[in-house]
């Protein structure tokens, strides 16, 4: 049986890895960065303070990620 990717799975694909931060039936989006918004006019309100740095892996390439560990300790 093939590994089916969850949210929250900490995957590894084509020398990139991170966690599994949304899933649909056709893909996933890997998260491999995330870091702080500049400070400026538009953002010093906003609640949303970070950037997330997306990685796209279809569902016809998911026999290629390499399963890690779960954010909430499943194995």
């Amino acid at each position: 049986m093939s590994y089916i990717p969850k949210v929250h799975d900490y995957v590894k694909w084509n020398n990139h890895e991170g966690w599994v931060y949304f899933k649909c039936e056709e893909s996933i989006s890997i998260e491999i960065g995330v870091k702080d918004k500049p400070r400026c006019q538009y953002t010093k309100e906003e609640k949303h303070k970070k950037i997330h740095i997306l990685l796209v892996c279809h569902s016809c390439l998911w026999h290629e990620l390499e399963y890690v560990r779960n954010r909430r300790g499943d194995n």
